[in-house]
């Protein structure tokens, strides 16, 4: 009954936190691409090509169905691979869908015409790709209208987390923060639209200021998730262990993704 969790790199392991304290009694298998992290300064054939790889993994380890955990992922690939990829007997869910129904307060399944929502102006932050693609945009408009968004590519905030400088990481946050604020004074809701933010979530927070409402994913994908499983419990994969693979070395992985979790986590090569 296992279920895949794929990010490029540790930032999806804020989604399987959150994911093991809703879903206690599923196990989950994550994988992480360390190897060729970070994913958004890819190009959108490269994250196609990876990701599918990963989610191909992933099936083989008994899920048969995956989240991607990563927000480059679903915005640069999640739409190729459903339209001419997924075998019927698979599903593959992406992060960007939750937040937008959180921030838009419409509920799963709603396909109700676009309406006016309470928010006008959001921040959206994200890596490069993510930006480029304009996934986010697109997906909102097919459920808000009147919402003016601006994005803000952070460059380099991923791979300071990667790499653990946390030092940069925020130096960082707090320069790309300044930069869309110059475009947009204010905004009345930032997304965090990397799954490696919601570690700088307070810094973002900070400096945005306490008026501006923050959403992060991890807890919003989560009980997304809970609700799409007891829908469709069919698609639970016949794996029954947890486990964490990883493209780089599991080594140095494991440890940094002790950190993270903030309890012992051992990766093995995938």
């Amino acid at each position: 009954m296992a279920v895949g969790v794929f990010d490029s790199g540790l930032g999806g392991l804020t989604v399987l936190n959150a994911l093991e304290k809703r879903l206690p009694d599923v196990p989950f298998v994550y994988f992480g691409d360390n190897k060729h992290a970070p994913y958004g300064v890819r190009d959108a054939d490269d994250v196609y090509n990876l990701t599918t790889a990963a989610v191909e993994r992933l099936w083989e380890a008994g899920c048969d169905l995956v989240i991607l955990a990563c927000n480059t992922a679903s915005a640069a690939a999640l739409r190729r691979m459903q339209e001419s990829w997924i075998p019927r007997e698979k599903r593959v869910l992406g992060v960007f869908v939750p937040l937008i129904e959180a921030l838009t307060e419409r509920q799963w399944g709603d396909n109700s015409p676009p309406r006016e929502v309470a928010v006008k102006h959001v921040a959206l932050f994200a890596t490069p790709a993510t930006v480029r693609s304009r996934a986010f945009q697109r997906e909102l408009a097919f459920r808000a209208i009147g919402v003016d968004v601006e994005a803000q590519a952070c460059g380099g905030v991923v791979d300071a987390i990667e790499e653990g400088d946390m030092i940069l990481a925020e130096a960082l946050v707090r320069s790309h923060v300044e930069a869309l604020q110059r475009k947009m004074p204010s905004p009345d809701a930032a997304i965090l639209g990397c799954t490696h933010y919601p570690i700088m979530e307070e810094v973002f927070q900070d400096a945005l200021g306490a008026d501006v409402k923050v959403f992060s994913q991890a807890n919003i994908v989560a009980e997304s998730f809970a609700d799409y499983l007891a829908r469709r419990p069919e698609f639970i994969g016949s794996g029954t262990q947890s486990m964490f693979l990883t493209t780089g070395d599991p080594k140095k992985v494991s440890a940094r993704a002790t950190q993270f979790m903030r309890r012992k986590v051992e990766f093995q090569s995938a």
